[in-house]
């Protein structure tokens, strides 16, 4: 992505390698590019808030699953795999949080 975004559009033609199902998403390929930069920087963060037993970190990762699994149909085909990690990370997580916790009626 660097090098593209440095070198400018006219030097790579990475629609020929990617294909969305949308037109708006295949016109704007380099933008969905650096959104998606920006949500792996959010994820980071959110990831480093879980190592260090943070609330806020747990909410960001939550929050951060749930928009992604929201938005992968959006993004097929690509948006198949990433709602496969994000929906695992999402169980994990909740696991982790609520442990051996049993519902009382």
């Amino acid at each position: 992505m660097i090098p593209a975004l440095i070198w400018g559009t006219d030097k790579f033609d990475i629609s020929q390698y990617f294909e969305f199902k949308l037109p708006y998403f295949q016109d704007n390929l380099y933008m969905m590019m650096v959104m998606g930069a920006i949500y792996g920087i959010f994820r980071l963060i959110g990831a480093i808030g879980l190592l260090k037993n943070r609330m806020w970190g747990l909410a960001s990762s939550v929050i951060n699953c749930v928009i992604t699994i929201t938005l992968m149909m959006f993004l097929l085909p690509a948006g198949i795999m990433d709602g496969i990690l994000a929906g695992s990370a999402l169980i994990l997580i909740l696991i982790q949080y609520f442990g051996d916790k049993k519902i009382i009626i």
